[in-house]
């Protein structure tokens, strides 16, 4: 423990990881909080619902538990990986930042209403706000996984368990008919698009992010 936070306070020192630290948090927090403007604006403006190929012949499971800490443990994991190494902070807040940024902007565009058979979720007040939207286009679920596949990508162990926990939450929402299924296949493709814009307006927090790659490996 000693060892990983004079790790961290080392870098801390740096003015310039200082500069990328401090503007990631604040861009990934400002993100977060677009996003779930987005879902509540989403939410009220909510209109019929329309038939999905997938979830008009599958029936509907409660698989709520898994839809919510699902979500969580992922956000655990990642901090806990950030944690390991300040290196991987600043480009894993942008990445997730631009990730519901864009998100945030499709939300605001289509206001589809939830299918009719969707699960309800009774995980507390809290936990239904955060998750319990109808902020649908397109899944935040699998597109997040998705994009730390992408961050992580050159870590081979860590690249599979979050492509796994992608196609999983994928399987998850459109099993509880939470999401449509152009909800989930179009996150992998948006998602990409998103990585690779962050990859160009960051270019120096790639560079730091995968010199963290080179000294694990």
């Amino acid at each position: 423990m000693k060892k990983v936070i004079r790790h961290h306070l080392n870098y801390l020192s740096q003015k310039a990881y200082q500069r990328s630290f401090v503007f990631s948090a604040i861009f990934s927090l400002a993100s977060i909080c677009a996003n779930y403007a987005a879902g509540i604006y989403a939410t009220s403006h909510a209109s019929n619902y329309v038939d999905d190929i997938i979830l008009s012949n599958v029936p509907v499971q409660n698989v709520s538990d898994y839809f919510v800490w699902g979500a969580i443990a992922l956000i655990v994991f990642v901090t806990l990986l950030c944690v390991m190494d300040a290196r991987r902070i600043p480009f894993t807040l942008y990445a997730m930042g631009m990730f519901y940024l864009v998100r945030a902007c499709f939300v605001t565009l289509t206001h589809l209403g939830a299918y009719p058979d969707r699960i309800v979720l009774d995980e507390g007040w809290i936990m239904n706000q955060m998750f319990g939207g109808n902020d649908l286009f397109f899944s935040g679920h699998t597109g997040a996984p998705f994009m730390l596949a992408l961050v992580y990508w050159r870590e081979a162990i860590l690249r599979y368990i979050f492509l796994i926990w992608s196609v999983f939450m994928g399987v998850v929402v459109l099993l509880g008919h939470v999401h449509y299924s152009i909800d989930v296949l179009s996150a992998f493709f948006i998602t990409y698009s998103v990585f690779q814009l962050t990859v160009w307006l960051f270019p120096s927090d790639r560079a730091r992010f995968n010199d963290a790659e080179a000294v694990i490996s």
